[in-house]
């Protein structure tokens, strides 16, 4: 039975929606412990899910993250 605050349940695709959103809202002046709650209502995920999402996108670089990249290399 998979653990509720799992992420594996939620598919890669939503997963980047989430943290795309959470970089976003971090990004319009919200705290990181603002945009964590916000983006987890908006979803109906939980914090602890939020923050694997988020760990998750740092490490795969994520858009917006790896686009960032992708512009100063081009």
């Amino acid at each position: 039975m998979p653990d509720r605050n799992s992420v594996e349940t939620i598919t890669e695709e939503r997963r980047k929606e989430i943290f795309l959103a959470l970089v976003e809202a971090q990004d319009q002046e919200m705290t990181v412990a603002q945009s964590r709650r916000f983006i987890g209502e908006k979803f109906g995920v939980s914090e602890g899910q939020i923050r694997q999402i988020e760990l998750e996108g740092i490490d795969q670089q994520w858009p917006p993250l790896g686009e960032e990249q992708d512009e100063a290399q081009g």
